[in-house]
């Protein structure tokens, strides 16, 4: 859609700013900022919208209370502040903006972008999480989408020791009991925080603040993450240890991952069973990494003696849930963010973030990747997935809570380097690494960026073949160093964790694991077994995946020499039991074995 006449975008100032925020059930609303125009209409200025939360569950950190943020987007375009948007109201509006600021309550979807008719540059969340923007519709649209990551750091991770020594001391109930006109002293004895030990589970940046603030309370910190430094968590005072260590070690535990497929419900029931007996429990980061369900019952057995919750799966909770009800559970409703400084910077910090954007700049913060030439994309387009998935599949392999520090990428192929841009394939590699257990969204855009911030150092090494540089790459390989494996076979002679893979007729296939070869299309999930190689070993697994039902899809054997070794790889349409992995495990011959999600 053509851009408005320069008159009508320069004298376009709209504000519509509630006095109060409020909790009552409310439309969306919308800030829209017009932004500096296209190159080629220099004399118009350009246009932006912000789009407040709709709902009481909406983060409370946005731009109408920040002056600075808003000083600093109408230095570079013209800003309305509209609230009370519904959402066709959005839509009518959305083909006159360049940009788009928005809470976690309002919806940004392909309906939005559609309507914008492609001049919407720029979407910014005023947070975090960005579950309420359909990245691949922004992608496709050429819509750049940006968020504000680290400005509330601070403020999370006071409320998560706000939260600890509250709970520790039975705060809040006491408070309660005294205004209802008792006097139980007795009744709210509380525990010491001294010589206790804390585990953190996610030592990212919420994490280590919280770690470093535990330190000076006198507790004993430890950690787990699979991507944290070993080293700066040294620098801390903190140790590293396995996610297994921490569960049944730990009188507090504090929770700071994000909410991914592989942390969902991550405490339920059978981590409960793990801990130790009046364990501690602190939640600041996503209400879905507990099972809430379980929690209830482990409060009730009295496995965790108390819990502390700023967030819920559903928010907000319905007024009859039972954990917010609990006796033993502190509650406050998604305050992590909630303080003056954290709402002044994140409005900040997305102003900056979208006017970079605007003027060109990519910003380290953009989390989808910017449109790729069609032509480009077509031709490596089996590659990418090639790529995520042996990243995908390294880092699972990999055991113990050090970190991974070293990632060696190498690319197989008969073209010149000149003619063949890796940075899309290593961003695609990265996002295999880094994505299955961490909030980042990561692209061609930050991926660099988001691998240096973890520590994380990915070299790369072109191995030119002979032959017709028709196909852009023969094959990749990923190795991980310095790292233990859950699959010892998986550590190549040089003592890497490696794995290798081709594209055959346009399907990418996993050709490596370690020093066995292997042929498997990297599709639906994958069992590899090191096992004695003699004769029935193909059979007795298929048997074991038949009684469960359990489909195979392929299998293939790679061996070092007859009747020594080998590894079989098989890929099967549905995730086994543990059962059934258990029984995989005790046919004598197989020596190791590993289930990998694809």
């Amino acid at each position: 859609m053509a851009a408005p006449p320069a008159t009508t975008a320069t004298t376009h100032h709209r504000a519509l700013l509630p006095p109060t925020r409020t909790h009552a059930a409310a439309t969306h609303s919308a800030l829209r900022l017009p932004l500096r125009a296209h190159p080629h209409a220099h004399a118009q200025r350009a246009r932006l919208t912000a789009a407040a939360a709709p709902a009481p569950a909406a983060s409370t950190a946005s731009l109408e209370s920040s002056a600075a943020g808003l000083a600093l987007l109408r230095e570079f375009a013209n800003v309305d502040c509209s609230y009370g948007l519904s959402p066709e109201d959005l839509r009518a509006k959305i083909s006159l903006c360049d940009a788009l600021i928005v809470r976690s309550g309002t919806k940004v979807g392909r309906d939005v972008f559609e309507a914008s008719g492609g001049r919407l540059r720029v979407v910014g969340r005023a947070g975090v999480g960005i579950d309420n923007v359909d990245l691949a519709a922004a992608t496709e649209h050429g819509c750049l989408v940006v968020n504000a990551p680290t400005a509330n750091t601070v403020a999370a991770a006071e409320h998560g020791i706000a939260l600890l020594t509250a709970m520790a001391r039975n705060i809040a109930q006491a408070d309660a009991s005294l205004k209802a006109g008792k006097w139980q002293r007795n009744k709210y004895v509380g525990v010491s925080l001294v010589g206790k030990t804390l585990a953190i589970l996610g030592f990212g940046k919420v994490g280590s603040e919280v770690a470093r603030r535990a330190k000076g309370l006198g507790m004993h910190v430890i950690a787990h993450d699979p991507y944290a430094s070993a080293d700066r968590a040294r620098a801390i005072g903190v140790e590293l240890v396995s996610m297994e260590e921490a569960m049944t070690t730990a009188d507090f535990i504090s929770l700071h991952m994000p909410l991914t497929p592989a942390t969902n419900k991550m405490l339920n029931d059978e981590a409960f069973a793990k801990m130790k007996y009046g364990v501690r429990i602190i939640n600041v980061a996503r209400g879905g990494v507990i099972d809430e369900d379980a929690l209830v019952r482990a409060l009730d057995s009295g496995i965790v003696a108390q819990a502390a919750l700023d967030v819920f799966t559903k928010e907000p909770p319905a007024p009859d849930n039972k954990l917010v009800l609990h006796e033993n559970v502190t509650v406050t409703p998604h305050l992590g963010a909630s303080t003056v400084e954290a709402q002044e910077g994140v409005a900040i910090e997305i102003a900056e973030a979208v006017i970079g954007a605007l003027k060109g700049e990519l910003a380290a913060s953009a989390v989808n990747a910017p449109m790729v030439p069609a032509e480009v994309l077509s031709e490596l387009a089996p590659f990418v997935v090639l790529a995520e998935k042996l990243g995908h599949l390294a880092v699972q392999l990999v055991a113990g809570g050090g970190g991974i520090k070293s990632v060696k990428v190498t690319y197989a192929s008969a073209r010149a380097p000149d003619d063949l841009d890796t940075r899309l394939l290593r961003a695609m590699i990265t996002k295999g690494l880094i994505e299955p257990i961490s909030s980042v969204f990561v692209n061609l855009v930050n991926a660099d960026f988001t691998a240096k911030q973890r520590g994380v150092r990915i070299t790369e090494e072109r191995i030119i073949l002979d032959g017709s540089p028709e196909t852009p790459i023969d094959y990749i390989q990923v190795q991980i160093a310095n790292v233990k494996s859950k699959f010892p076979s998986a550590i190549s002679e040089t003592g890497e964790i490696t794995v290798e893979g081709r594209v055959k007729d346009g399907v990418p296939h996993l050709t490596k694991v370690g020093a066995f070869q292997v042929d498997v299309s990297l599709e639906g999930s994958l069992i590899l077994c090191r096992q004695v190689d003699q004769p029935g070993m193909i059979g007795s697994v298929g048997s074991v995946l038949g009684e469960e039902n359990i489909n195979v899809s392929f299998m293939s054997v790679g061996r070092i020499a007859p009747r020594k070794h080998a590894v079989m790889a098989i890929g099967v349409d549905e995730e086994p039991s543990k059962v059934t992995l258990r029984k995989i495990g005790e046919i004598p011959a197989i020596e190791e074995f590993v289930f990998l999600k694809l």
